[in-house]
């Protein structure tokens, strides 16, 4: 089984397609839905495709406890409970319909990460396009089938997971009656080295579990990103803020704006530059014709004159024959007068 697109929205996301720039907001909208709607039209405006929300409850995904295994050592979130933590950085249920409402008003695609059975019925009632399995979700298995009974098309990101574990998600989804499978080659550091993604996976992930293959970038620039889709990345995911500097859980990780409307152009230009196997010469190449090498004469001969060494050279312009006849042409005779600092032509030829 090898799928080569998905569609999210009406677009196409795959083989032949530019890459789909997704925009994570996270929790990058530090307890404002204002925020978070100027997230949204800072999204739209710098190119992205689609912004991405997370759909959770603090009380859902973790205990209330501050004993010790709860607790976040070293990192950007050292000291906080894991409680804590979510409960600083979620998105209050009350905020999806705006934002779903907004986004479309501004004409980009919505979607989340769903972490339980409830998020998923709150965006399924919203008319969620498509879905995504967070890394650090990926081995749970009972969500990825129940999100995949949705019929959606689903992205699951592969922070931590190991091919076992990816292959196992990847069934998991496609036994639920997934149709539409999307993995994201993830490092789940924040942030994350380049050095640690790797990305020659891509080709390998594509072939092994015959999908659409995309990147979920935590590096600090867009190198990493752009580089992705030279192995084949369709899909490329990286956190959104309006200002690193802003304070919140996933800040200091963050895109600014300006950051995501390089993104966008870079990938895209990327893409273009890949393009398909071609020898041909190019438009942008017509016009420097002039300075490759040809055949010029540089002396004078007359009708029935031999053509030896000293009547002609290898110079720029290009627009004698090509130095390749150069052997050739020793020892013919010349079928008409020839004048130095001209083109050498078949014409200038017997036979």
């Amino acid at each position: 089984m090898s799928e080569t697109y998905i569609q999210i929205d009406g677009r196409r996301i795959g083989v032949g397609a530019a890459p789909y720039v997704i925009a994570e907001m996270s929790a990058n909208h530090n307890g404002s839905l204002e925020t978070a709607k100027q997230i949204i039209t800072e999204a739209r405006a710098r190119g992205a495709d689609a912004v991405k929300l997370q759909t959770y409850r603090p009380d859902t995904i973790t205990l209330d406890s501050d004993s010790e295994e709860f607790c976040i050592r070293g990192g950007l979130w050292d000291g906080k409970t894991l409680h804590d933590l979510y409960e600083e950085a979620h998105m209050p249920w009350g905020w999806h319909a705006p934002l779903f409402e907004h986004a479309r008003e501004e004409g980009i695609t919505i979607f989340s990460s769903p972490f339980d059975d409830t998020a998923l019925e709150l965006l399924e009632s919203l008319n969620a396009p498509a879905y995504k399995i967070a890394s650090f979700e990926a081995v749970d298995l009972s969500l990825i089938r129940r999100v995949a009974a949705t019929g959606k098309p689903l992205i699951i990101s592969t922070g931590m997971a190991d091919a076992e574990e990816i292959e196992e998600a990847v069934e998991a989804a496609r036994s639920a009656g997934c149709k539409e499978l999307a993995l994201l080659h993830c490092v789940s550091g924040y942030p994350a080295p380049a050095a640690d993604y790797n990305l020659r996976t891509l080709v390998d992930m594509a072939k092994r579990f015959g999908c659409v293959v995309g990147l979920s970038d935590h590096t600090l620039d867009n190198t990493t990103a752009v580089a992705s889709v030279s192995v084949g990345a369709a899909l490329v995911e990286k956190h959104f803020t309006l200002d690193r500097s802003a304070g919140g859980p996933d800040d200091s990780f963050s895109l600014e704006p300006a950051g995501l409307e390089e993104l966008c152009r870079n990938v895209r230009t990327a893409w273009d530059a890949l393009g398909k196997v071609d020898y041909g010469r190019k438009s942008s190449e017509q016009g420097n014709v002039q300075f490759r090498r040809s055949l010029y004469w540089i002396r004078d001969l007359e009708a029935g004159e031999v053509v030896d060494a000293t009547a002609l050279r290898s110079v720029r312009p290009g627009y004698g024959l090509a130095p390749k006849y150069l052997d050739e042409v020793l020892g013919l005779h010349v079928a008409r007068p020839v004048s130095a600092k001209t083109p050498v032509r078949r014409e200038d030829f017997d036979g």
